[in-house]
């Protein structure tokens, strides 16, 4: 088991035509609102969007702020914040969070309407197109904005498959899309990184190297939380049989003389999509 190799190319149809509508109905829009996870702010990021959505007025958000290292992530807030970006967290127990990002709309449409007066035109709506990589959160989030179960939500990535337009109120429209992954990651860290967030679909890795990635992370820069859940004090690639035999004893797991990978892998796995992990950010500046 070796994640250091994975050459990993991933690009479902839909997500092609995704990119495709996504160019097609930019001349409508007037703001991009881009959902990354907070956990790992530079994985999560679509590396060509800027390129993508050219010069239009953006909103980053720093989505699942509640389960990050705060003090790690709040450096990419900084560095994203000094290349001109605004920047909004949001938590994703809270209900309130999105407001934020509704008085940044506010905030920019309010720029773009004085421009259009001063040009004899008349005021308009802000047609704000939503986007993202999958099960990064945006339905949660676009359901607080409608104040409504209006699209679907499951803690696994690939829910929204078509473009959708959703009223928010009288100054507010939003153009919801599905997860967009690209052609080829820019680093395995990049894809496992994704994976251990369950934003690539968990067959695309294998699941116990995904599970090794984790432990690797916790292991350089969680050691409490790898100890506190897993019951080992660090990890490495010399010893895997040995530690997965140690975890599936902490975790009361069976061994019968073979360690099960895929199950421990799992096991590690569903500890972070399970939110029993909290408190991490795995990329670093």
């Amino acid at each position: 088991m070796n994640e250091n190799k994975t050459n990993i190319n991933w690009y479902p149809g839909h997500m092609a035509k995704t990119k495709r509508d996504i160019i097609s109905i930019l001349s409508t829009v007037d703001v991009v609102i881009e959902v990354i996870d907070s956990r790992i702010p530079y994985s999560s990021r679509i590396p060509d969007l800027r390129k993508m959505t050219r010069d239009k007025k953006s909103v980053v958000v720093f989505n699942k702020y509640d389960l990050c290292d705060k003090d790690e992530t709040q450096k990419w807030i900084e560095k994203y914040k000094e290349d001109g970006s605004l920047v909004v967290t949001c938590d994703s127990k809270n209900s309130n969070d999105y407001k934020k990002i509704i008085n940044e709309i506010n905030s920019l449409m309010k720029s773009i309407n004085e421009n259009r007066i001063k040009k004899g035109l008349l005021t308009k709506k802000a047609r704000c197109l939503v986007i993202g990589v999958p099960n990064v959160g945006k339905s949660t989030l676009i359901n607080k904005f409608a104040g409504r179960n209006i699209t679907g939500i499951g803690n696994k990535p690939g829910i929204t498959k078509n473009m959708s337009v959703i009223k928010v109120n009288e100054n507010i429209d939003l153009l919801d899309t599905p997860g967009i992954l690209w052609p080829k990651f820019d680093s395995d860290d990049v894809a496992y990184n994704l994976a251990s967030m369950t934003i690539i679909k968990e067959e695309i890795l294998t699941i116990e190297n995904v599970g090794i990635h984790i432990l690797k992370k916790l292991s350089k820069y969680y050691p409490n939380i790898l100890k506190k859940e897993f019951g080992i004090d660090n990890y490495n690639d010399d010893e895997v049989e040995e530690y997965f035999e140690k975890i599936s004893k902490y975790k009361n797991i069976p061994v019968n003389g073979e360690v099960d990978y895929e199950r421990i892998g799992l096991l590690i796995v569903n500890s972070i999509k399970q939110e029993k992990i909290k408190g991490i950010t795995f990329d670093r500046i």
